[in-house]
């Protein structure tokens, strides 16, 4: 077998492990998840996932790393920014939301402290610096927790809770509706 078939299976199990566990620790939270469901799930034995995670923790770690994969919000004008941030969580989310690692962060961090400092992490990490990009520093310091409240909020009703009221509405009309909230929390900062 070539090495990088070898490599190619590895990187897939790899990817199958990192999906049921997004899915498991959505489905069922971190304490109830275990290594065995997981690789149940993935189709493998739970060695495997051991063999590539080291244990829970680390896979846990792994499954909710998040890449908010935020634009370059320093190029959009400032009148169009609040549109971008909702139609950029509205967009990924809309892909698969049951494999996306934010959403099941944000359902891991209600009752796991360590999803709860990933998050705070996550947040204070990328969404901070990307409306820094666009706002400047002082602004986006005043603004970026409430920013992030309303997209979590978003991701909580629509894609978790699945409220009818919002599960029924069209992308663009999420977009729309929310798109005036963020605007009028990113002019109270300016």
């Amino acid at each position: 077998m070539a090495a990088h078939e070898v490599g190619s299976r590895g990187a897939q199990t790899r990817a199958a492990i990192l999906r049921a566990a997004r899915e498991r620790f959505a489905a069922q939270g971190y304490e109830r998840t275990t290594i065995r469901a997981v690789a149940a799930d993935a189709d493998i034995d739970p060695s495997m996932v051991m063999r590539y995670f080291g244990n829970k923790e680390k896979l846990f770690d792994e499954a909710l790393a998040v890449d908010l994969r935020l634009p370059d919000l320093g190029a959009v004008p400032e009148s169009e920014l609040p549109q971008a941030l909702v139609r950029h969580f509205v967009e990924r989310w809309e892909g698969d939301p049951s494999d996306d690692a934010l959403l099941v962060l944000l359902r891991s961090a209600v009752t796991n402290e360590r999803a709860a400092q990933r998050m705070r992490e996550t947040f204070a990490g990328q969404v901070a610096p990307a409306l820094a990009a666009a706002l400047g520093p002082e602004r986006a310091a005043r603004v970026a927790g409430l920013v992030a409240a309303q997209l979590l909020g978003l991701g909580l009703a629509r894609y978790l809770l699945r409220l009818p009221g919002v599960v029924s509405l069209s992308a663009d009309a999420v977009v729309a509706g929310l798109t005036p909230a963020v605007r009028a929390t990113l002019a109270e900062s300016g």
